[in-house]
């Protein structure tokens, strides 16, 4: 019975065999038949495929809260079709190796396995040291020097594309113009024009990085590092120039003391000149009022005098004009004699007066 079992068994198998050979079984007629048969596979990656739009979307809404995006290994987000870009960032995306667009802040999406974010630029305000350098100033003085540079991004695209590192390169710019530009000045004027000379510094850097898409906003000399000789003798420089501002100071002040001195000694001496002045002018004065005086008592002596010489004149002459009478000539001529030494008398009593007075 187990043999029967097994025979028909066996002849079971060839027969179906016999039968797939014969054409009595349907066969697929394409290749296409073949995928409608399996359309409820396609269907559920179609399925699993909206899940994970659906978990994309909802990792999405998390990131933007503030959870950073997933990056591979080389540090650059991946393409996830649904990507979130942060705030002053910048993602430059190429696809199929070649650049297509700059990602704006906000929901981007991509095409997956066409698109690549192949570079990531931040645009907020880059803090980079400038590592200390030697640089020679031009009396042959060397000084170690470092700054600090500010710059930010302000295009994406070159600053992918054209320059393989912005920092370095800006870096090194900084350091070979901080050179070139201390080669100029010597070392007094180093430390007295350090606003002019990171300005030069800027405005050089921002000339050649201009091709890179990065603008340079400020640059800063942190510190000036001198060799110990040169810090000595500029020691010695500033105790020289602190004494002699002192015997400066002491001489101005020996100047001042003496310039006092002489100006009290000449307004002592103008002020006595114009005492003495004023002492003779009111000498003077009082002279000359008594000689006025003087004058005035002699000319009215002399006008009185001169009035009594006229009137005695007068007199005489009016006596000498009379007649003489007969018989009383000896008595008129006694009279008259009389007469005339009275007056010579009073005249002469008048001209002393007039001499006393």
């Amino acid at each position: 019975m187990g043999e029967g079992t097994a025979g028909s068994t066996s002849g079971g198998v060839e027969t179906q065999e016999e039968r797939l050979r014969s054409g009595l079984l349907e066969r697929p007629l394409c290749s296409a038949s073949r995928w409608f048969r399996r359309w409820p596979l396609a269907w559920e990656m179609l399925a699993r495929a909206a899940r994970r739009t659906g978990a994309l979307l909802l990792r999405g809404s998390v990131q933007a809260s503030g959870h950073a995006t997933r990056r591979a290994s080389s540090g650059l987000p991946r393409n996830t079709v649904v990507l979130f870009v942060p705030q002053q960032e910048a993602w430059v995306v190429e696809r199929m190796g070649r650049f297509h667009r700059i990602l704006e802040p906000g929901l981007n999406i991509l095409i997956p396995v066409l698109d690549r974010i192949r570079y990531v630029q931040s645009l907020k305000e880059i803090v980079i040291n400038v590592p200390e350098q030697s640089a020679v100033t031009l009396d042959n003085v060397t000084l170690q020097i470092d700054g600090v540079l500010y710059l930010r991004i302000m295009d994406p695209y070159k600053a992918s594309y054209g320059v393989e590192d912005p920092e370095y390169a800006v870096t090194q710019l900084a350091q070979t113009t901080m050179r070139s530009e201390l080669g100029k000045l010597s070392l007094d004027k180093v430390f007295r024009e350090r606003e002019s000379l990171n300005a030069s510094i800027v405005d050089a850097i921002n000339q050649a990085a201009d091709y890179w898409g990065i603008r340079c906003l400020r640059y800063e000399i942190k510190d000036i590092h001198v060799p110990p000789r040169v810090k000595e003798s500029m020691q010695m420089q500033v105790e020289a120039e602190r004494r002699k501002r002192a015997t400066v100071l002491e001489s101005e002040g020996t100047r001042e003391s003496a310039i006092n001195v002489a100006e009290g000694k000449k307004q002592a001496q103008i002020l006595a000149s114009e005492a003495e002045k004023a002492e003779q002018i009111n000498q003077a004065a009082g002279e000359a009022s008594a000689v006025l005086a003087k004058a005035k008592a002699k000319a009215e002596a002399i006008r009185i005098l001169a009035a009594a010489l006229t009137q005695h004149a007068m007199g005489v002459y009016g006596a000498l004009t009379k007649a003489p009478v007969p018989g009383a000539q000896d008595s008129v001529s006694s009279g008259s004699s009389r007469d005339v030494q009275g007056r010579d008398a009073s005249l002469d009593e008048e001209f002393d007066r007039v001499k006393l007075s």
